[in-house]
């Protein structure tokens, strides 16, 4: 059944004591019960308006349909159709301004919190998955990516599903970009 709450689930996060004495996200993430229930949220339209805002056209209501049926790991192969890092578009992709700003239950209320399910889903994974990735058949071809932020580590991914040996080139001492340089 639908939830018809006009409000989202609030965020979690650390107590502003504990903030001051470390370095962890301030967001922690919503647990399974929170995300099952803003899941809930969700009207399923026949007509998305969520997918034309998202950017790499992630089928938003097919993944969140997973999550209210506690299918977590379906709900993330969903998005990884489509999207190379779910953890890190969970938590900096802007949202509000795209794929939530289309959302119909922003009309008459807050929209579904999609990037709060993008994050829950994604670390879901991360801490339950334990399957390695199924390793495509090599294509005989080496491709060379400079760089390892977010696009050099999409482009690699991508290009090894496909059967590419790929080596990676960064300049700086951590892999990840403006992920590790910039956003923290």
């Amino acid at each position: 059944m639908a939830n018809m709450s006009n409000i989202k689930n609030p965020m979690p996060t650390l107590d502003a004591a504990l903030r001051a004495r470390c370095f962890d996200e301030v967001a922690t993430g919503y647990s399974e019960e929170t995300a099952l229930n803003e899941a809930a949220r969700c009207l399923n339209c026949k007509n998305p308006l969520c997918v034309e805002g998202c950017p790499v056209k992630i089928h938003i209501p097919r993944f969140i349909q997973k999550v209210k049926e506690g299918d977590f790991e379906g709900a993330y192969q969903i998005i990884s159709q489509s999207s190379s890092l779910p953890a890190v578009c969970g938590r900096v992709c802007p949202q509000e301004s795209q794929c939530e700003s289309k959302c119909v239950r922003g009309i008459k209320g807050e929209p579904v919190g999609i990037g709060r399910l993008e994050r829950f889903v994604a670390d879901w994974h991360n801490t339950y998955c334990t399957e390695s990735p199924a390793r495509p058949e090599p294509n005989g071809h080496k491709v060379a990516v400079v760089g390892s932020g977010p696009s050099g580590l999409t482009c690699a991914g991508d290009l090894a599903k496909l059967g590419y040996s790929v080596t990676v080139f960064e300049a700086l001492h951590t892999a990840g970009g403006v992920l590790v340089y910039g956003i923290p």
